[in-house]
C-alpha cells in the first residue's frame, strides 16, 4: 500500500476554507485593525516653555513645529515669562541676556555693563536675518497652521495683568496647572524648556 494517496473516502480540501473565504477574512481582518488603529491617538508631546528671551523662544517653537510635521499631536504650555513668546507685541521685543551666558562673545565684566543687553539682541536679530531663519511670529503661525496647541497659564496671565486679547490668534487661555498635569501625564515626551 502506498503511503503517497490519502486513506480511501477522506477528502483533505473539504473543511479547507476555499480562496474566496480567505480573502474575506483576510479583508475582514484588515477592517478590524484599522478600526483599532484608528482609534489610537497617535503619538503626544507635551512642552512647558518658562523663559521668554529671544534665545529661549526658538527650542519649544522648533521642537513643537518639527514634532507636528511627524504625526505628533503637540501641545506647548507658556507659563511665567514664557508666555511673553504668545504675547503679539511682546514677542517682536524678546531680549538676550548677555550676562550669565557663557556662549556669549563677551565676558561678563563687559556683558553687565548697561545696554549691552540690546547689542547682543541686535546681533543676533542680524545673525536670524542674515541666515533666514525664521522669526518667532513665522514660527508661531507655522506650528499653529499644522495643529500645534499653544496654552496660556491662567494664573500667568493674571499675575502679570495681561490681557487675553493680546495673544496671537489661536493660543488657547484659560489653562491652568492641572490641564496642563494631564497633558503631560497623557504624552510619549515631556520637555520643560
Amino acid at each position: 500500500m502506498s503511503t503517497d494517496t490519502p486513506e480511501a473516502g477522506v477528502d483533505e480540501t473539504a473543511d479547507a476554507p476555499s480562496r474566496a473565504e480567505l480573502a474575506a477574512r483576510v479583508d475582514e481582518l484588515e477592517d478590524a485593525l484599522a478600526e483599532t488603529t484608528a482609534d489610537d491617538d497617535g503619538k503626544k508631546m507635551s512642552i512647558i516653555a518658562t523663559k521668554g528671551t529671544l534665545d529661549m523662544a526658538y527650542p519649544p517653537l522648533i521642537l513643537a513645529s518639527t514634532a507636528a510635521a511627524f504625526g505628533y499631536d503637540v501641545t506647548v504650555f507658556h507659563t511665567f515669562w514664557g508666555l511673553d513668546i504668545l504675547h503679539e507685541e511682546r514677542s517682536k521685543d524678546l531680549k538676550l541676556s548677555s550676562v550669565g551666558n557663557p556662549n556669549m562673545p563677551v565676558p561678563n565684566a563687559v556683558a553687565a555693563l548697561p545696554g549691552m543687553d540690546r547689542v547682543t539682541t541686535r546681533m543676533m536679530e542680524k545673525k536670524i536675518e542674515d541666515n533666514d531663519t525664521a522669526t518667532i511670529e513665522e514660527l508661531l503661525e507655522t506650528s499653529l497652521d499644522m495643529g500645534v496647541e499653544f496654552q496660556a497659564c491662567q494664573m500667568t496671565i493674571d499675575l502679570m495683568g495681561y490681557d487675553e486679547e493680546d495673544f496671537y490668534d489661536g493660543v488657547t487661555t484659560g489653562v491652568g496647572a492641572a490641564t496642563a498635569l494631564q497633558d503631560m501625564a497623557d504624552a510619549d515626551i515631556q520637555l520643560l524648556v
